[in-house]
């Protein structure tokens, strides 16, 4: 892949409803944003983005564990997110995403039952998504469904792709609408 950018963005919550938090909340992610090679043309085979998401997803994911400043196995949560410039479609961030980014995201946080989270979208530049979070280990734990935006001020354009991957050091601050906690959940099937 032809890498334009690589931008890093971590948001802290240190306080919420003027409730200071025991431990503050970090997101961070990391997002490049390249040259689309199958921009303006449809192509069959995605097997070149379907390649390149294990070496993109291995440094985006580093990036951001780095960028948390924690030990990859004190990861909560993680998400992932393409945005897709105009001439290339839905497809294309389908092909990054789902056959084999999972694998390089969960050998850098140490472990990761649960399924990632998803989003997709294309759009133009300084596009926003929205990418959902969850826990890593269990799925139905309810204190951990989140977001993060990802943004880039100037991608991707017409002609690239922007692929997020999302990593997160907790759980909404102050949840406190039942369901599953982290602490009851059993992680044995990525679900509870």
């Amino acid at each position: 892949m032809k890498i334009r950018k690589i931008v890093t963005i971590v948001e802290e919550v240190k306080t919420e409803m003027a409730q200071p938090l025991p431990k503050p909340l970090r997101k961070a992610a990391a997002v490049a944003v390249f040259e689309n090679p199958f921009a303006g043309k449809y192509v069959e085979d995605l097997t070149p983005l379907i390649d390149a998401s294990v070496e993109l997803g291995d440094m985006l994911t580093k990036k951001a564990v780095a960028a948390l400043g924690i030990a990859p196995n004190e990861v909560e949560s993680y998400g992932k997110g393409v945005i897709v410039g105009e001439n290339g479609e839905l497809e294309h961030a389908a092909a990054l995403m789902h056959p084999k980014l999972g694998k390089p995201m969960r050998d850098n946080i140490g472990g990761g039952k649960a399924l990632i989270p998803s989003a997709k979208k294309v759009g133009g530049v300084g596009t926003a998504l929205d990418v959902p979070l969850g826990y890593k280990d269990a799925a139905f734990v309810r204190s951990h469904f989140d977001a993060m935006e990802v943004r880039v001020a100037d991608g991707p354009r017409a002609n690239e792709i922007a692929l997020a991957v999302v990593v997160t050091s907790g759980g909404r601050p102050l949840a406190r609408v039942g369901g599953l906690k982290k602490e009851e959940a059993k992680c044995e099937d990525g679900l509870r």
